[in-house]
């Protein structure tokens, strides 16, 4: 998805990577590449959450440490609130739809998708903890969630973000 500020407007038409389009086409352009987005992330997200939720019927579930405990709750809540983000951008479409509001639902739903992929973020790092933390122990879950963590956000900020800074917008 294109931000507003990597576009200019001539004549009607929005110019953007080399593209001439109108605003609309450009909004439609940007939703249908945003849901796709959505229907890819969505998918692991509801694999996550159908494994979390098997967890505490389990009988070795019962012998996990409190803390862990508290960090599965978390983990549930983030793989949750993920599902709550990266549903909501259908919810306004629906509500919105024939609106002429199509602007405002690709830029909240731009928002929409950056919470939950930050909340999938934490809810796949509490995951691998969980499992590190009973196969391994303590120990290695730790080190496993901090380089986890640190590979999430490199990949998923720093670069994207210095590959964003370092870019300029197309005249």
């Amino acid at each position: 998805m294109h931000d507003d500020d990597d576009t200019s407007v001539r004549a009607g038409r929005v110019h953007d990577e080399g593209r001439s389009e109108t605003e609309l086409e450009r909004l439609d352009r940007n939703w249908a590449s945003l849901i796709q987005e959505l229907r890819v992330v969505q998918t692991g997200v509801q694999f996550l959450i159908g494994a979390l939720l098997l967890l505490p019927f389990q009988a070795e579930f019962a012998s996990i440490s409190q803390q862990m405990r508290t960090l599965y709750l978390v983990t549930v809540c983030a793989a949750f609130g993920a599902t709550v983000f990266l549903v909501a951008p259908v919810a306004w479409h629906r509500i919105l739809f024939r609106r002429h509001r199509l602007g405002n639902v690709v830029a909240a739903a731009h928002r929409c998708a950056m919470a939950g992929v930050a909340l999938l973020g934490v809810a796949l790092v509490g995951a691998l903890i969980l499992v590190v933390d009973v196969v391994a122990g303590t120990t290695a879950a730790v080190v496993a969630g901090v380089v986890t963590a640190v590979l999430f956000v490199l990949t998923w900020l720093i670069a994207p973000w210095r590959w964003r800074a370092g870019s300029r917008p197309h005249p």
